[in-house]
């Protein structure tokens, strides 16, 4: 995953501002250590940090057209290809690269080239005729890109907010789904799909195509010319990318060059969840499967560096990124540049426990669209982030344009959890991939529950960052923070803690507020949380705060007995046995 910065209308063109551009683009190499490329026109700067996917040999950036209009790019275009083919008149190329495209269209048809893009990507393209320029964003905000504005006028770009914090007066997120023209002189969005208007759906159910959609979002992300693999928890949505990436690997330009057995790779504590399961799919699918295992410690001391990569104090988010900033080091220690990830399953099928408790369709049909839109700030961010930390790529079919039209226009009473009709959270993607001939995957996998990537990995390594929080915050530090940090007011010794490390790296204004905030429950909304009232008593963003479903829920947030004497946690068990017993002879769900 490549860096960018682009600085424009500067109104300093000394060489002393093109040294200054260099030291800001260092700050991104961790994202592209290949090659680097500067491009300076006029009051323009453009500059660019390559991880080298495709056409490693000649894709250098910043890309050009014949025209010379100037694009520098960071992400994939999946159907550079057919895009090639469907112009009307011949272009030259300089590359192989999927991303010089960009230019070429452009120069045809100009700021609607975002339309006809299918892929994950944030570019900059400078149109060196009038001196005219426009700034996107993929969709769903795969890739990241900040905005900021110097002094002197100067309007910035970059693929990370270091690169901006010390030179722009103020600088935010840039919005996914937009596009920054400087003839229409702002922001607008370009990607308005059906469902973004959280208007309810109606069509029916039918996991044909809903399989078939998403072995089509896996297989066009099998593009690649460098060694490639999948990160497999074990969960379900991980081992399906898995499965279905192993099935047709052998068909790829990939396989040809790097062999057509799948390389997986799984992280966690010793005896963690994730590790158990992901060796048995592995096992199963048949891949070169790689663990690897941390201790608290060892992620206690990396936490520093987590927070500088992933540039941000959101509590969930940075116990998930931790092991995975672990993990995206060892696996470019093995010389793989690009791995699929499974994130976005959850959003779009209500699959996190918190939406077992969901009222009624609508509230969860608004959820999901709300969880999708907000996945930027979050899973898309931690993902993107914590691998390009060692310059490695994270690919995510769940996130694919296509895929997400055809599942969120499903009607969203079969994303209902039913347990007395053995309908588990993602239940319609679990069915959907439920075949006799030729299974993709055991069925008690099929069926594991849902597990929250900071819990699969080991429930101590959680418990240990509360614990190591608890070392350094004190109750008096707790009474002072709402004047400390009156925005997002840490509610948690742990929040707090991470909100110091943050402020060391990024004391100012707009890098606090780029950061969201309010209450949430096992990685809910703040609006969710209403669906339960005992939550609003106890908000963390485990999966084990969803009380009643979770089947290692906290301790805190069951009370010890009932009315009849049974324990509350004797009658989870007895409730997910039934759903046990609903679900096809021979499958168990794996805690």
């Amino acid at each position: 995953m490549c860096g960018v910065i682009a600085m424009l209308f500067c109104s300093d063109t000394s060489l002393g501002k093109r040294a200054r551009i260099l030291e800001l683009r260092r700050r991104l190499r961790h994202r592209g250590p290949d090659w680097s490329g500067l491009f300076h026109h006029d009051n323009f700067y453009l500059a660019h940090e390559r991880l080298a996917i495709v056409d490693p040999a000649s894709g250098d950036q910043p890309l050009y057209n014949e025209d010379k209009d100037i694009v520098v790019v960071n992400g994939e275009i999946y159907n550079h290809e057919s895009l090639k083919a469907s112009m009307k008149r011949p272009h030259k190329y300089h590359t192989q690269s999927d991303c010089e495209v960009i230019a070429h269209l452009y120069e045809d048809i100009g700021e609607e080239v975002v339309q006809l893009l299918d892929g994950m990507f944030s570019f900059v393209l400078l149109d060196t005729r009038d001196n005219s320029f426009i700034a996107a964003r993929d969709p769903i905000g795969i890739t990241p890109l900040y905005l900021g504005w110097g002094i002197d006028g100067s309007v910035w770009f970059a693929s990370e907010m270091k690169a901006l914090k010390d030179d722009c007066e103020r600088f935010e997120i840039f919005p996914p789904g937009h596009i920054y023209s400087s003839k229409a002189g702002g922001l607008r969005r370009w990607y308005n799909p059906p469902w973004f208007s959280e208007a309810i759906p109606s069509a029916p159910y039918d996991g044909k195509v809903l399989r078939e959609a998403f072995e089509k979002a896996v297989i066009k992300r099998l593009m690649t010319d460098v060694p490639f693999g999948v990160l497999l928890s074990g969960g379900l949505d991980s081992s399906l990318v898995a499965a279905v990436a192993s099935r047709h690997l052998s068909d790829t330009k990939a396989a040809k060059q790097w062999g057509s057995q799948l390389h997986s790779f799984c992280v966690g504590l010793k005896g963690s969840p994730d590790l158990k399961a992901a060796r048995e799919v592995a096992d199963y699918i048949g891949t070169l499967h790689y663990e690897f295992t941390f201790d608290v410690q060892e992620g206690l001391d990396s936490l520093c560096d987590v927070i500088y990569h992933i540039e941000t104090y959101d509590v969930t988010t940075i116990r998930a990124s931790t092991p995975m900033f672990l993990m995206a080091r060892k696996i470019k220690a093995l010389g793989v540049k690009m791995v699929l990830s499974g994130e976005g399953s959850d959003e779009i099928f209500g699959g996190y426990l918190y939406f077992h408790k969901a009222p009624n369709k609508e509230e969860l049909h608004q959820e999901t669209c709300r969880k999708i839109k907000a996945l930027h700030l979050y899973d898309c961010l931690r993902a993107n982030k914590a691998t390009s930390a060692w310059g490695l790529e994270a690919r995510v079919p769940f996130l694919d344009k296509d895929f997400i039209n055809v599942a969120m226009n499903i009607d969203p009473a079969e994303k209902m959890v039913r347990p007395k009709d053995g309908r588990i959270e993602k239940w319609i993607l679990r069915k959907a991939f439920d075949v006799e001939e030729n299974p993709y995957l055991p069925k008690h996998i099929l069926y594991r529950q849902k597990e929250q990537f900071s819990d699969g990995v080991g429930y101590s390594w959680i418990d240990g960052l509360k614990a190591h929080a608890e070392k350094h915050v004190s109750d008096q530090m707790m009474k002072n923070a709402k004047y400390v940090y009156p925005y997002n007011i840490p509610s948690t010794k742990e929040a707090y803690y991470y909100r110091m490390l943050f402020e060391k790296c990024f004391p100012q204004e707009s890098a606090r507020l780029t950061v969201p905030g309010g209450p949430s429950v096992a990685c809910s909304t703040a609006a969710a949380i209403a669906w339960d009232e005992a939550w609003s008593k106890n908000p963390d963003p485990s999966g084990r705060a969803a009380s009643g479903v979770h089947l290692a829920a906290y301790e805190s947030s069951l009370p010890e007995s009932t009315a009849n004497g049974i324990s509350q946690r004797e009658e989870i068990s007895t409730e997910r046995h039934k759903v046990i017993k609903a679900i096809p002879d021979g499958v168990q769900v794996m805690s």
